[in-house]
């Protein structure tokens, strides 16, 4: 199975600029063409959160007709820049949700099975999984423990060093990552939000953060830096279960490059 997370689209309506200066529904349009014309073809894709900008219907709508060009289906959860009403009204017909207080789910129609967990605090930028969403997760994890999992979602349960960002994290990660290592069958856990490509483990589980399709949060370690964005390259996450049930990840760039180039000529040398 091949899986590709896109993240933090923060999609505008009316044309609007992202900061004043970033296309991102551009960004958004090239990576579904991205994701569509990948060889070998593309599973599904996971939105891990900030759809929209702001949350508004109008956003929703835009943000629906960008993915809705997909030739694959695709599973969204909330970020701290969505609402979760209007997303769920607007996404609701895809017939995924639980139809409950949050939007968890559980996708078991793959080899690998997909479970998506509402992280938003309406109108903080922090995250927090209340003990209902909890215990939700422990009893769905319970019905198929042997079953290859990943689970989906915005705000990642672990420091990254970038401290402005930190201080928005999962705010309960340490009852999250503890319900975590009770079920070997999570073979990752993917989150957005940060706008970069970061992976920890804890104790034997891979987290992940999924890098940013349009701006990037700059990579600034010091102490008290000042939260910016760059234009680096384009990317997004991509997850491969072989058929032993190994889950590897790579980093997919979008856009055009100068290559692809032989390492060996036609005799089968290496050029040097």
């Amino acid at each position: 199975m091949l899986l590709a997370q896109m993240t933090d689209l923060h999609i505008k309506d009316n044309g609007k600029l992202a900061y004043n200066r970033v296309d991102t529904v551009k960004f958004a349009k090239d990576t579904v063409q991205h994701i569509n014309h990948f060889t070998p073809k593309i599973d599904a894709v996971i939105i891990s959160g900030d759809l929209t900008d702001n949350g508004t219907m109008a956003e929703y709508e835009h943000t629906k007709s960008l993915l809705g060009q997909l030739n694959m289906p695709y599973y969204v959860v909330p970020g701290n820049h969505d609402q979760r009403k209007n997303l769920y009204d607007s996404f609701r017909e895809n017939d995924y949700f639980m139809g409950d207080e949050y939007i968890h789910y559980s996708i078991d129609n793959f080899p690998l099975r997909l479970i998506g967990l509402d992280t938003l605090v309406e109108r903080k930028p922090h995250g927090y999984l209340p003990p209902s969403s909890l215990s939700w997760l422990d009893q769905v994890l319970n019905e198929q423990p042997e079953k290859p999992t990943l689970i989906f979602m915005h705000h990642p349960p672990f420091k990254t060093g970038i401290e402005h960002m930190d201080v928005q994290n999962l705010l309960n990660a340490e009852e999250f990552t503890k319900l975590i290592d009770k079920n070997s069958c999570v073979k990752q856990v993917a989150c957005g939000h940060v706008h970069r490509a970061i992976q920890t483990v804890i104790n034997s589980t891979v987290y992940s953060i999924a890098p940013n399709a349009a701006h990037a949060t700059v990579l600034d370690l010091e102490f008290n830096a000042q939260p910016c964005f760059t234009l680096e390259p384009p990317a997004l996450q991509l997850f491969r279960l072989d058929e032993e049930n190994k889950l590897t990840s790579h980093i997919s760039y979008i856009g055009r490059f100068d290559g692809p180039h032989p390492y060996f000529n036609k005799n089968g040398q290496l050029i040097e």
